[in-house]
Formats: structure tokens, C-alpha cells, sequence
């Protein structure tokens, strides 16, 4: 019997890594549908596995949504810690950041409109568990990188909290822009290339508006 077969009739008899695979399979519904919801019954087409295993695993599909921005955003508050451990200059710090900023809206591009959405649509105490576990630590990075950044005279003091909301905010917009490519460009394909120019872009706007005038 073939093993999405024997997954089918039953739930529990999935190979050890089942549960990252229906991550990884709801990441990538999530990228090819740019969207922030994910259908069960395609989740187990495209996975091979039971539906079931998203109770077992997760509870519910609300569940494996939380599971799934978790994963990404644990990844996401790592790099920035090891970031600002980094021995560089606070300009050197933030190019590095700008463009790690657009590739991981590239890699996953649903990461931020996901968070905000399970924050606006859980319990009170939940909601500020995910804000304080993920938003929290990057406005602090913000303020950290920043606060070096003024300290050496290199940047201009700004507010960090605008300065998430400008960073995060423009690249959120870009990468869940396929509509607006579709109908007013000759291609809705958000591929390496582009990405590559919206990171130039982007870090050469955002680094020249906080850098001291020279």
C-alpha cells in the first residue's frame, strides 16, 4: 500500500516528520495562492497525508496556522539577535537587515499579514503572547540598531516604531503586490530578478533617509 495511502487510514501511522511536512506544505499553499488561510482538503492533496493529522498535530487548522508563524518568526527574531551581535558598523548592520528583510518576504510572503491576522483574531492574552514574542523583539532590535546607529553618528534619531512600520510595511505591500503587477505591468511573477531590484531599491531609500547628511 503506498505510504499517502496508508496515512489516509490512518491518521497516526504518518512518518516522523509529518508535521513538518504539512508546515512546509502549508507555507507553500500560502506562497502559490498568496493568501493567509489554507483549504484542509488541499493541504492533505498536496501533502499526501491524512487531513486528520492536522488535529493530532496541531489541534485544529487555527492550530497549524499558529504552529506555521511560530516557526517563521522564531527563524526571523534569531537572525536579527545575531545580527546586532555582529562586530560591524550600524550602516553595515542595516544593509544587511534591509536585504534579509526582502528575502524573507520573498521566501515566505505571507509571514507578517499571517501574524497580524492571528493577532487581530485571537483572545486578548494569546494576542499579546505573539506580539510580545515576535513584534516586540524586533521594534526593540529597531530601537537598539537605531540607538547605536545615533550614539556613533551615523543616523539621524527616528521614531523605531515608524521605522518597523516603513520597513515591514513597504516590503509586505511589494510582495502581496501581484494584482497590481498582473493588471498594470506585463507580468504578475514576483521572481529572483525583481527581487533582486526591490532590494536594492528599498535598502538604498530606506539607508539614505536615516544616514546623517555627509
Amino acid at each position: 500500500m503506498p505510504a499517502a495511502t496508508a496515512a489516509r487510514s490512518d491518521p497516526l501511522s504518518a512518518t516522523p516528520d509529518a508535521r513538518s511536512l504539512l508546515l512546509d506544505t502549508a507555507s507553500m499553499l500560502m506562497r502559490e495562492g498568496d493568501t493567509v488561510d489554507v483549504s484542509l482538503s488541499e493541504l492533505s492533496k498536496q501533502s499526501g497525508l491524512n487531513s486528520a493529522l492536522v488535529k493530532y498535530y496541531f489541534g485544529n487548522k487555527a492550530g497549524l496556522l499558529v504552529a506555521l508563524i511560530e516557526r517563521e518568526w522564531e527563524a526571523i527574531v534569531r537572525s536579527v539577535d545575531a545580527l546586532l551581535a555582529k562586530d560591524v558598523d550600524p550602516e553595515t548592520k542595516l544593509r544587511i537587515h534591509m536585504a534579509g528583510v526582502v528575502d524573507n518576504f520573498f521566501r515566505t510572503p505571507y509571514t507578517h499579514r499571517l501574524l497580524m491576522r492571528l493577532i487581530r483574531e485571537s483572545e486578548p492574552v494569546e494576542a499579546q503572547r505573539l506580539a510580545d514574542s515576535y513584534l516586540k523583539p524586533l521594534l526593540d532590535a529597531y530601537d537598539a540598531l537605531i540607538g547605536e546607529g545615533v550614539a556613533k553618528g551615523v543616523f539621524r534619531p527616528v521614531d523605531p516604531q515608524l521605522f518597523y512600520f516603513t520597513v515591514i510595511g513597504a516590503a509586505d505591500r511589494f510582495f502581496s503586490a501581484r494584482l497590481v503587477l498582473k493588471h498594470c505591468s506585463d507580468t504578475d511573477v514576483l521572481d529572483e530578478a525583481l527581487r533582486d531590484r526591490y532590494r536594492a531599491h528599498l535598502n538604498e531609500f530606506v539607508v539614505a533617509g536615516i544616514l546623517v547628511a555627509r
